[in-house]
């Protein structure tokens, strides 16, 4: 009976393990970092040679997918890949909207007053959390209280 459960013990860890180094990739966990720039090019290659296939706004978090040297292949909200260079990013606790339409209220609650209303895709940063609310800033300067689900 000890023997059945350390092996599924061990089974359960391989595939946990198996299961981070796919989402992370091969060698490193995943990283989360943040535009620190106004506005950011996301590359096809890693290089200013390559074409920009978007550009993005500060505070848009990203994952760090590979290493290339100074440049950075990440994966944003929507599973998309790119690459970035590495002085574009920070280490600021980002936020993206993920929903069609967003209240960002005054206080961490449902009753307080609508600020503002973002549509999906606006990142924001985290100043700090209260249960499931997060009080976020916009690069604009605009603050507010959102709730958790709303982003990622």
């Amino acid at each position: 009976m000890k023997k059945n459960l350390a092996q599924y013990l061990l089974k359960y860890i391989l595939f946990a393990v198996v299961a981070m180094m796919v989402v992370a990739g091969p060698g490193m966990a995943a990283e989360r970092l943040a535009v620190k720039a106004s506005i950011a090019n996301l590359r096809s290659g890693p290089g200013s040679k390559y074409e920009v296939l978007w550009q993005v706004e500060k505070y848009h978090p990203l994952l760090i997918i590979e290493k290339k040297k100074s440049w950075y292949k990440i994966k944003d909200f929507e599973g998309d890949m790119a690459w970035i260079h590495n002085s574009l990013l920070g280490k600021i606790n980002g936020v993206i909207t993920i929903k069609a339409k967003c209240n960002v209220r005054s206080k961490p609650d449902k009753t307080g007053k609508i600020l503002f209303t973002v549509e999906r895709g606006v990142p924001f940063k985290v100043l700090k959390r209260n249960g499931n609310w997060i009080r976020i800033e916009h690069a604009d300067g605009e603050i507010g209280w959102i709730y958790n689900s709303l982003v990622w």
